[in-house]
């Protein structure tokens, strides 16, 4: 028996047999172009194809998974229409006469080479992203079959050196134990895409795991980022047990997840779901949320030539309202910038992106965008509770200038004969350690907050939480984030305003106790989180979690605050 000791990147057991997905090198053809019109006609016929491919791909997961996850290759898509890339590729085809498949990948080559050069986590996916998208061309314009996983028959722990989208979303769910690579961090497209379609994982596992030969028996647990090889019979023992009782604990809990979130001495606590389109509205509903505390309504913009018309987004907010029948929709204005572009919004290069110009400072700065999203809201608000939120906040006059953008939307509605929502709240987004800092101010200009902890910890503590070498110290855990929570929070409470954490920490089961100890009124995440928070919820006292949040904020780091909810709530995992 041997352990190895990865990255828990999605929670789970698994036992089971080896299958191992080979890396696909790129073969490229040095045979010159002949035919240099007739190459690049080929070339645009293969790129339409795997647009095709990649948009049928996004809507079968954006179905069973989610619009988040669909959002890798709707990019994937808006990849294959670059002018610069398609430039190079036509130099090279007609100047250069290479065929098509050397001119796609020495083309895209620079780009990924380029991009991995950068030494950040964030680019080294989008590197990935190209490499994903130059072997689905490719294995086209050959007429080849992309199937990884061609030859898996029976349920097995599929194991490769790091798993691009495409390979991960192909697989047969069904025959898919868990997934265990040698390569990627806690927030690669394996892990992410793990944790959506509810399979164990563990990730970065070095070179070692690679050589297991197919069929080798392996015991994995995804929560603790342990990997057995040929377990012994004690190890597969205490694992099955453990399955045991978590499958029974599951099945409790799922049965619960409709009922109200109140704690044993009388709290009540809205349990709300993160969603970002009408299927995910209905898989919530069915989870047990309680509203939507964030519509994200990137979904609209992505995969698109053209900004949404506001006819489109007004049936599309309903339809999400509807879903929800008068319980709370909150609708985040579009976030676009720092790890997201739109093809039609010429932003420029920025070095530091995700201290440039995102979220609200974009919307003010293109009222052409924000104007019709604005309008759009108001007139869905007539029909249910829909609440609007600003993101990326960071001064006061950024929230009065975009809530007199706001009133000038409702009067125009009004003198064009529309109905809309008489009284509707208006919050904003903290995320930044300035907008934390001036609460206070805050408060008196919105009705309500919510936290985005995984921005408000990468940039209170200056670590991009996408990179291995600091995610770990950008964890919301830390000390000092639960500080600023803290903060917030009273400020928010002295003017008698609602708080919100609709970030990743939110879902967090360590860290329900510690956000409703500090007095944090309502919990926003994934669906397939919320049973298990409810439930959380249900078996506390407030009392024990105001002490135990006491005590976190005089933590001296993130593994003492864990460790000391662990203890005080060991039923909690």
């Amino acid at each position: 028996m041997k352990l190895i000791k990865g990255l828990p990147a999605a929670a789970g057991l698994a036992i089971g047999p080896v299958f191992q997905i080979k890396a696909q090198p790129v073969r490229v053809d040095e045979s010159p172009a002949l035919d240099p019109a007739g190459e690049w006609g080929r070339l645009l016929a293969a790129l339409e194809v795997a647009r095709m491919q990649l948009g049928d791909i996004a809507a079968k997961v954006r179905e069973e998974v989610g619009s988040n996850e669909a959002g890798v290759f709707e990019a994937q898509s808006l990849m294959l229409a670059d002018p610069d890339l398609l430039a190079s590729i036509r130099e090279r085809i007609e100047n250069q006469r290479e065929n098509a498949i050397a001119a796609l990948t020495e083309s895209a080559g620079g780009y990924v080479r380029a991009l991995e050069s950068l030494g950040d986590a964030y680019f080294r996916e989008r590197a990935a992203d190209v490499a994903d998208v130059v072997q689905r061309v490719t294995s086209i314009l050959r007429g080849e079959r992309l199937d990884p996983a061609e030859g898996l028959a029976a349920p097995s722990i599929v194991v490769g050196d790091d798993l691009t989208p495409s390979q991960t979303v192909m697989l047969d769910k069904s025959l898919v134990l868990a997934l265990c690579t040698a390569r990627g961090g806690m927030l690669s497209h394996t892990a992410i895409l793990a944790r959506s379609l509810g399979l164990p994982a563990v990730v970065g596992c070095g070179a070692a795991i690679l050589e297991c030969k197919p069929g080798t028996k392996v015991a994995l647990d995804g929560g603790t980022g342990e990997v057995w090889i040929d377990p012994d019979a004690e190890i597969v023992a205490g694992l099955e047990a453990k399955r045991s009782l978590a499958d029974e604990k599951r099945r409790i809990v799922h049965s619960l997840r409709h009922e109200p979130s109140v704690t044993r001495d009388g709290k009540r606590v809205e349990v709300l779901a993160n969603i970002g389109n009408v299927e995910d509205a209905r898989v919530a509903m069915d989870a047990g949320a309680e509203g939507v505390g964030l519509l994200r309504t990137e979904f609209l913009y992505l995969g698109t030539e053209r900004p949404p018309a506001e006819e489109d987004q007004v049936a599309a907010y309903r339809a999400i309202i509807d879903v929800f029948r008068g319980l709370p929709v909150v609708l985040r204005t579009l976030d676009i910038g720092g790890d997201k572009g739109l093809p039609y919004l010429d932003l420029g290069p920025e070095a530091n992106p995700f201290l440039g110009v995102r979220g609200i400072r974009l919307c003010l700065a293109r009222p052409d965008i924000f104007r019709p999203q604005l309008r759009a809201a108001l007139r869905a608000a007539e029909s249910g509770n829909l609440r609007i939120m600003f993101p990326m906040v960071a001064t006061l006059g950024e929230v009065r200038t975009a809530r007199r953008v706001l009133q000038q939307c409702a009067t125009e509605l009004r003198s064009e004969g529309h109905r809309i929502a008489a009284d509707i709240e208006v919050g904003i987004m903290i995320e930044t350690p300035a907008a934390a800092m001036i609460a206070d101010q805050l408060a008196g200009e919105v009705d309500f907050f919510s936290i985005g902890t995984n921005d408000l910890s990468q940039y209170a503590l200056a670590a991009d939480r996408t990179n291995p070498a600091t995610g770990e110290l950008a964890s919301a855990f830390q000390p000092s984030v639960l500080r600023l929570i803290a903060h917030v929070v009273v400020a928010a409470h002295a003017r008698g305003k609602r708080v919100a954490v609709c970030g990743e920490l939110g879902g967090e089961a360590l860290a329900i106790p510690i956000l409703i100890g500090l007095g944090v009124d309502e919990l926003s995440m994934s669906a397939p989180a919320i049973p298990a928070a409810k439930q959380i919820l249900r078996s506390m006292d407030l009392a024990d979690m105001r002490e135990a949040a006491a005590s976190a904020l005089e933590a001296e780091g993130p593994d003492d605050v864990q460790a000391l909810v662990r203890q005080r709530f060991p039923t909690i995992v």
